[in-house]
């Protein structure tokens, strides 16, 4: 395998639209691009969808490994094929583990169903007081017990049915003050803060074997103080504390 197959493989790219063309196909094998992501644009019907993901493997000649944000309530890419669940508050909010796990169970079910290999979720940030402009309804609460509890039942029913799970979004940003999307946070807790509260959650999802964990993208100075350094880009908060102290060996999404 070549240095490009090497990391054209870790690549995970969307589409523009419903159909496969050959500039897409094109695009996918200068890249050697492993996977493909999916959002509302390329979603007409069921049917529609699993020929999309027909047409470009057999186009490759090659799987992919294909993915979709699902989280319930607002972040859900599908139409029809699939149960809008609420938003995790709302599930946070009815105090049932089992109803965590039973969506994880029925998500997993219709995702597969579709061609899916992996959900991106589900959300293990843990909210505080602090205004959460991007996370909000995603949580499951201000509860870590709670998020951690939920999450790890989520994941191990996903699993348990054929679908990849990806906890999100590591190390914790529940207190995020900006939406990472449209600006750089900068969460000034420490790394006592965090283990007492955000990254347990994501502990509890390492524990119950989830495949996938993905990292966000706030600057974390009291976990790394190297200016305006990223989570995402931190060898202190991916490597020597994901990889090393939790012991997390599964795929680290970005």
């Amino acid at each position: 395998m070549t240095l490009e197959e090497l990391v054209g493989e870790r690549l995970v790219i969307g589409l523009p639209g419903t159909r496969i063309t050959p500039e897409i196909v094109r695009h996918f094998t200068e890249l050697h691009a492993g996977g493909l992501i999916l959002y509302r644009i390329n979603f007409d019907s069921p049917q529609q969808l699993k020929k999309l993901i027909t047409d470009l493997e057999e186009a490759l000649g090659r799987r992919l490994l294909v993915t979709a944000d699902h989280e319930g309530g607002r972040v859900i890419m599908f139409r029809d094929g699939i149960t809008v669940f609420p938003d995790n508050l709302a599930v946070g909010g009815a105090g049932q583990v089992d109803y965590a796990r039973q969506q994880g169970e029925i998500e997993a079910k219709e995702l597969r169903r579709l061609g899916l290999d992996v959900n991106l979720g589900p959300v293990l940030d843990v909210l505080t007081e602090a205004y959460s402009p991007n996370i909000g309804i995603r949580a499951y609460g201000r509860d870590w017990r709670q998020v951690a509890a939920m999450g790890a039942a989520r994941i191990e029913a996903m699993q348990n049915h054929g679908l990849s799970a990806c906890a999100k979004h590591f190390p914790g940003k529940g207190h995020a003050p900006v939406d990472a999307h449209l600006g750089l946070p900068v969460i000034g807790s420490t790394w006592a803060e965090m283990e007492a509260v955000h990254l347990k959650p994501f502990a509890a999802a390492i524990q119950a074997g989830v495949d996938l964990v993905m990292s966000s993208h706030p600057y974390y100075p009291q976990l790394d103080p190297y200016p305006n350094m990223i989570a995402t880009f931190s060898r202190r908060i991916i490597y020597d504390y994901l990889r090393r102290e939790l012991n997390f060996q599964g795929v680290i999404a970005s």
